[in-house]
């Protein structure tokens, strides 16, 4: 799967949460979740639960700490993927 793909499919997971739309419609790598896109920490959590469904993978504790912004989730989710 690609880069591309990853976010394309990274957007329709977070898109329920996101609180500001504009900073929506600009994601990109360098978008922060809670301070961009002001998803709070609890949506953050039902992020990585679709993440995990969305593409069968199981996202540790440690990794989840450091899912704060779509560049650490893509890169997380591709190293997962590599792995299983």
């Amino acid at each position: 799967m690609t880069r591309k793909e990853l976010i394309t499919k990274l957007k329709k997971i977070v898109k329920p949460y996101v609180q500001d739309q504009e900073a929506f419609m600009n994601l990109s790598e360098e978008s922060d979740f809670i301070n961009d896109l002001k998803i709070n920490s609890a949506n953050l959590v039902d992020v990585i639960l679709d993440v995990e469904d969305e593409f069968n993978i199981e996202i540790d504790n440690k990794s989840m700490e450091k899912m704060l912004s779509v560049k650490a989730a893509l890169d997380i989710i591709e190293n997962k993927l590599i792995k299983s």
